[in-house]
């Protein structure tokens, strides 16, 4: 079962919102350390600021449901989903899945261009990951991205799309790896930015990694130990980490302010990529929707379930690679292709972890070339 939905938050949580925010406890930090230990204090202050005088939650409903938004019941979950149709002569469905800290609103650049093309163009479904935005929070174990990628698979069988492409980044790359594995006949193709951080190539007996391979494996492991605490907090105690972010807009813009900050290519500015309303919008998502718990949560479960390709278990549907500058750590090609059919692949000069925001053009210009390449009507 499908229904229509329309963004619209009650008044008294936003205003209870301002009121917590203008009421913040805040921290002290070492003088001009900047963003050395964490989020800056100068800046986070200037965004509160800006919070409580500027921002306008309304202007992000309004823009949220000029597109078509719905709820779908799907085995008994309920999925939050926008669905926009293509202009084109031509267009090929494609699901596209975002991960954490973002949300479905990181897409909201791509929807025109891809779908605007008067001869190919996408047909967009794009869901709030379940315990995302307005999906259904998961209270039971077993909420990982390969359970979603079922879903997502019944939601387009549902709304008539046989055949489809599958995109993601981050969390959503997973799903679109898992469906891509489970639902070979039916996906046309796969376009990734990001590779699933569960993904473990399975070598055969007697082989070994080659040495830009071991390299990389290092570099992962330096990666983790210098920028990856809230990974591990996230895989082993989110519920802890969670009754702060629950309970303080402050720590939970923080929080999710620190990773936009260093996993995209800022250079040293957040404003250089992110407006104060793009950063904020997402914030107060996970805010209204009281998400962040079942957000995090998701690193715990998908811990439990990873995806370990090679030999007999292998993606051998076409996949698009693009690979930005500042996406980090990010494997070597050898590494990827030991499970997964890359048929194209492109290395950007500039970009990071949210390249729907960051370089919107040049995402979707790889996308129609992949899929240019890859897709037959019919």
């Amino acid at each position: 079962m499908i229904k229509r939905f329309e963004v619209n938050i009650e008044q008294n949580i936003v205003d209870g919102l301002k009121s917590r925010v203008k009421n913040t406890r805040w921290p002290d930090e070492i003088e001009g350390s900047d963003w050395t230990y964490g989020a800056s204090l100068s800046y986070m202050k200037e965004l509160a600021d800006y919070w409580l005088n500027d921002f306008d939650w309304r202007k992000t409903e309004k823009e949220i449901n000029k597109y078509e938004n719905f709820i779908a019941n799907i085995d008994g979950y309920k999925v939050h989903f926008l669905h926009i149709k293509g202009k084109g002569e031509e267009s090929i469905p494609l699901i596209m899945t975002h991960g954490w800290p973002g949300s479905f609103l990181e897409m909201m650049k791509l929807i025109p261009i891809l779908t605007g093309n008067s001869k190919r163009s996408f047909d967009l479904v794009i869901p709030s990951m379940l315990g995302f935005g307005f999906s259904q929070k998961l209270n039971h174990t077993g909420c990982n991205v390969s359970l979603m990628a079922d879903i997502w698979f019944k939601l387009m069988q549902e709304l008539g799309y046989e055949k489809f492409g599958v995109q993601g980044g981050d969390f959503g790359a997973g799903v679109s790896a898992f469906i891509s594995l489970k639902y070979p006949d039916n996906v046309i193709g796969m376009h990734l930015n990001y590779i699933p951080g569960n993904y473990r190539p399975e070598l055969a007996d007697g082989e070994i990694f080659t040495k830009e391979e071991s390299e990389f494996i290092k570099a992962e492991d330096e990666w983790y130990f210098r920028e990856g605490g809230y990974s591990h907090q996230q895989k082993t105690k989110p519920l802890t980490l969670a009754y702060g972010l629950n309970d303080s807009p402050i720590g939970l813009c923080a929080w999710i302010i620190e990773k936009m900050y260093g996993w995209a290519e800022c250079r040293g500015n957040i404003g250089n990529v992110f407006t104060k309303d793009e950063l904020l919008a997402n914030v107060m998502l996970y805010w209204v929707t009281e998400t962040i718990h079942s957000s995090i949560r998701l690193y715990n479960e998908n811990r439990k379930s990873p995806l370990i390709l090679g030999g007999k278990l292998f993606i051998d549907i076409p996949v698009g690679i693009a690979r930005f500058k500042f996406e980090e750590p990010f494997p070597p090609r050898k590494y990827i292709e030991r499970g997964f059919n890359i048929q194209h692949w492109t290395d950007f000069t500039e970009g990071g972890h949210f390249p729907a925001i960051e370089k919107p053009e040049l995402l979707v210009d790889d996308i129609f070339r992949f899929f240019g390449k890859i897709y037959k009507k019919g």
